[in-house]
Order: C-alpha cells, then sequence, then structure tokens
C-alpha cells in the first residue's frame, strides 16, 4: 500500500509515514518449508529498507495504542503520530498462552508451532534427529492464517519421513476443531481423501481444552484425549495486543471492518488490510494482495470524498504442497468454495484447481519471486482481484451435496 500510494499521491499535499517494529521482512509462506530443510532461514529474511519507497517516512517502533478518536498513534517510547488518515495491517499472531499448558515447559522441546520463524527453526533441528513417534498436527481454533498450512505441514511431513526411510516408525494425526480437512465442503472431501491416501490419522471436532505435559497429551473440551511425542501446534490466533489496548478490535483483537469497502466500520478514515480485519474472508497473503487493489481505489475516493465504489468479494488463491514434488491449488471467494478446472486460463490452465500436480508445486516455488519482485513493491499482476468462474465446474456428484449444505 505504501509503495501503491507513493506512486500516486502528491508528497507536496501528503506525507506518507510506515510505522513497523521489525526491520527484517519475513516471507511467511516459507516458514512452512523450513522444519523439512527445504529452506534456511536465509531464504525467508530481507531487510525492509530494501522495499520502502524514497518518499516516505519510515519508523521502526511498537504501537502502544492508536486512539481513533484522536486520530493519533502513540508509539511505545511515547512519540505520538497524528494522521489524517490510517491504514492498519497489524496483521494476527499466535497466542500459546490462550491453551492451558501449551508453552509450558515442553514449549520449542516436544511441542513446536512453525507460524513464527523462532519455532519454525527449533522444529527444523528437532525433526534432524527425531527417532519416530506419534505426531500430532492440532489446530487450536479458527481463524488461522493461511487455512490449508496445516494440511500442508502434514503432507510435506508424510513425504519427508517416507524420504528418510522411517515412514512406518511415525503415526501422523491431524486434530481439528473443523468437521473436515477444511472449512469448505467440496475442497475438504477432496483433501480428506489425501489424507486418508496418505494413512494420516484426522480426528474432526476436537477442541483443545489443554495440554498435559507430563502425559504427553491434549485434552478436548468433551474430555478427549491424543497422546503425543511431539506436538506441532497452530496455537490461538489474534490481533496484536496494541489494538486490544486501543479498544478497536473483538474478542480476538480484529478489527471490525466492512468486508468489501475495507473501512473500519466504526471510523471513517480507518481503513484495515490482512490479517488484522474480521472480514470472512481466509488470511492468507493472496488475500492481502487482492484486497489492496480494492482498497486502493477506495482510499484514492475518499481523498477525493467520493463513494467507496470498489468493492472486494474475498478472492482467495492458494497453492498447497502435497509432497513428493506436487501440489494442489484452490480459488475461491466469499460466496463460491473451492471447485475444480483449470486456473488462469480456461480448459489450459498451467495450473489445474483441486488437482494434484507438479505444475502446482513450481507455482508454489515461483511464487516467492513474484512476492519480493512485485507484491510488495506494489505492482500490477496480470490477474483482476475479484474472482472469476471461468475455467470451474461444480461436479455433477457433488451438486447435490453443495446445493444441501447452502
Amino acid at each position: 500500500m505504501l509503495n501503491k500510494l507513493s506512486k500516486t499521491l502528491s508528497p507536496k499535499e501528503w506525507q506518507l509515514t510506515i510505522v513497523d517494529k521489525h526491520e527484517t521482512h519475513y516471507y511467511q509462506p516459507g516458514f512452512l518449508f523450513i522444519p523439512f530443510g527445504i529452506y534456511s532461514k536465509e531464504d525467508v529474511i530481507k531487510p525492509k529498507n530494501k522495499f520502502f519507497p524514497k518518499n516516505s517516512n519510515v519508523i521502526f517502533s511498537d504501537i502502544d495504542q492508536i486512539k481513533p478518536d484522536e486520530n493519533t498513534v502513540l508509539l511505545s517510547n511515547g512519540k505520538i503520530l497524528k494522521y489524517d488518515l490510517l491504514i492498519i495491517a497489524t496483521g494476527t499472531e499466535i497466542r500459546p498462552d490462550e491453551i492451558e499448558g501449551m508453552d509450558g515447559p515442553l514449549w520449542h522441546k516436544s511441542i513446536f508451532d512453525f507460524y513464527t520463524i523462532e519455532g519454525a527453526l527449533a522444529l527444523a533441528d528437532f525433526l534432524e534427529t527425531w527417532e519416530g513417534g506419534k505426531l500430532v498436527l492440532n489446530i487450536a481454533e479458527m481463524p488461522i492464517k493461511c487455512p490449508v498450512a496445516p494440511l500442508e505441514f502434514i503432507f510435506l511431513a508424510d513425504d519427508y519421513f517416507r524420504k528418510k526411510g522411517m515412514r512406518d516408525k511415525v503415526d501422523l494425526t491431524l486434530a481439528t476443531p473443523l468437521d473436515g480437512a477444511f472449512t469448505k465442503p467440496i475442497a475438504s472431501q477432496e483433501l480428506g481423501g489425501f489424507v486418508k491416501e496418505k494413512g494420516i490419522n484426522l480426528v474432526t471436532e476436537f477442541n483443545i481444552g489443554r495440554v498435559d505435559n507430563k502425559e504427553k497429551k491434549i485434552v478436548s473440551w468433551d474430555e478427549r484425549e491424543v497422546e503425543f511425542d511431539l506436538l506441532v501446534s497452530i496455537p490461538t490466533n489474534m490481533g496484536i495486543k496494541a489494538i486490544e489496548r486501543s479498544g478497536m478490535g473483538d474478542e480476538l483483537n480484529f478489527i471490525p471492518t466492512d468486508k468489501h469497502t475495507l473501512q473500519s466500520e466504526n471510523w471513517e478514515n480507518i481503513f484495515v488490510i490482512g490479517d488484522a480485519t474480521d472480514i470472512p474472508a481466509s488470511k492468507a497473503g493472496s488475500v492481502a494482495h487482492f484486497a489492496s487493489e480494492i482498497l486502493f481505489e477506495n482510499i484514492l475516493s475518499y481523498i477525493k470524498e467520493e463513494p467507496l465504489t470498489a468493492s472486494f468479494d474475498g478472492h482467495a488463491n492458494c497453492f498447497i504442497e502435497s509432497g513428493d514434488g506436487k501440489g494442489l491449488l484452490i480459488d475461491f471467494n466469499y460466496d463460491t468454495e473451492p471447485l475444480p478446472g483449470k486456473f488462469p486460463i480456461p480448459g489450459i490452465g498451467p495450473f489445474s484447481l483441486l488437482k494434484e500436480s507438479k505444475m502446482n508445486h513450481f507455482g508454489k516455488l515461483g511464487f516467492k519471486w513474484i512476492y519480493w519482485n512485485m507484491l510488495i513493491k506494489g505492482k500490477e499482476l496480470p490477474m483482476e482481484p475479484q474472482m472469476s468462474m471461468k475455467g470451474k465446474y461444480i461436479p455433477e456428484s457433488q451438486e447435490k451435496e453443495l446445493q444441501d449444505v447452502e
């Protein structure tokens, strides 16, 4: 957004300031690959200064509080910033402290996350010498950022242990609060088939209540138990604590946001993008990118005191690593769930929707170049932000099932 706006707004009329707590930028999709030795730490980090436009004011600092009624942002060092227009992109963070026992004695010893650079690196070290046992991948609750990442992890784990010649020594279990492998019916059925084929145990509707560090088991609120030797957890995801201190968020510190205009529901000169919002879309990088195209148009309209006519449809586009050098691709929005077909060119592809292929795997790996060289720099991609139905179809066998769900 900073790069897009700096190319459009006159520096004589607008001063653009970005506040960021980290001087290093992390390519978060790459965290998934670190535990399996596919990426190293160096593959996922670059200095942020490399991507800031020259005419922007950059401040590296934590945010203590936003005071929306006063149009001010209070930094952790006590400095106060005044604003006419504010874009909030504070994301989400994992909160293992929200689950009893999660961050206890076994945290980063037998219990790991891979949603942070620290967790991914610690898990990589652990897996190098692990001799096998019960590996449990648990999702604490939804929403989480990158909803397909848990599935990708368990698929890559299956592939990793097969290649090490020790798959027979590892019992893989996916324990999820969902009633299936994924949140959407057709995609869940397809992905659930992969879970079964790979010999992965699926425990559904498992709402974790606590972690028993002594007995090495996770216990649900209805007292079901799943034992582990290695627990890979996606803890509760929440907006940052500064949002809570500011009194701007819901119970998970996500900011009430108009799902189409991306304007704050409570303050008209505040816009929200990415994981910081409460919009009913996936908390994924592709959503942030597609939303940025809409947000850019609406901010320009707001500045001109014109109606906010650009409308975000919840478009999400995600590659899913399935192991053995293959992957899947899903494309969906608020109203349409992932469907099979070809993408982006109908009937041609080169990517297949909801179908495993090597091309999808290459698309996943190739996205890193697009991310560093185009997305962060605010360059245009040859893709509309709105989802298209071209090239998609609903399988006849699932049409009735989908209608029943609706």
